[in-house]
């Protein structure tokens, strides 16, 4: 079954329509929502350059189809065709290019096409059920093959943008401890001159205090 689906602007990762009634019959949904933001983000950072693609994470499979610097997922169960979730993202990736092919550049604010969700949950029930006559039809379609799409696993597709997290927290790292020690440095360099000038300074001291008493005396 389809459990979410969520359209978004690869330039940027703005996210601009979602089904709204997605993910209630779905465990830790917020958990996968936040998997797709940060897809979203790798996409926008061209970390993965394949227009079509499937990526398994736990018992799910998330679809995404790539057009017109827009991408369109889901997110269905392990056992749901591959080939219907592929033609469900072409049906809403039709419409959504009819309705507003136009805006798509130009919007922005995050869901900005959000009145979209209307098309999607009236398209969503017509792919629910895979054994309907309709479905079982498209699945023996053979003008739509799907064989050639990859298949990844979720960690090894967003390793990828938490290496460079990582490089980007080393390299925040080092700065920081570079400032520390620059100060350690001054500091050193400010505890030796004391060292070095501390005596003079204190017999100075003493000869002024020397002759500042004889005067006071005689």
């Amino acid at each position: 079954m389809v459990k979410l689906t969520l359209i978004a602007r690869v330039t940027d990762g703005l996210p601009l329509a979602e089904g709204l009634d997605d993910g209630r019959d779905v465990e830790n949904a917020d958990f996968y929502k936040q998997q797709v933001k940060a897809l979203f983000k790798n996409l926008s950072m061209r970390q993965n350059d394949a227009s079509m693609m499937s990526i398994e994470t736990g018992p799910y499979v998330f679809h995404y189809i790539i057009e017109g610097h827009v991408c369109y997922l889901t997110m269905c169960d392990r056992s749901y065709p591959k080939k219907l979730a592929f033609q469900y993202l072409e049906d809403l990736k039709n419409e959504f290019e009819r309705a507003n092919g136009s805006q798509i550049e130009t919007a922005a604010r995050p869901y900005a096409f959000i009145k979209f969700d209307t098309f999607i949950q009236k398209t969503k029930k017509l792919y629910q059920d895979s054994r309907t006559q309709r479905n079982i039809s498209k699945l023996n379609d053979e003008l739509y093959e799907v064989h050639q799409i990859m298949t990844r696993n979720v960690q090894e597709v967003l390793g990828v943008g938490e290496k460079l997290d990582q490089v980007s927290q080393m390299s925040s790292r080092l700065t920081s401890e570079s400032r520390i020690y620059a100060d350690k440095a001054k500091d050193l360099n400010r505890q030796a001159l004391i060292r070095k000038w501390a005596p003079v300074a204190i017999v100075l001291g003493v000869v002024i205090l020397f002759f500042w008493l004889r005067t006071k005396i005689w």
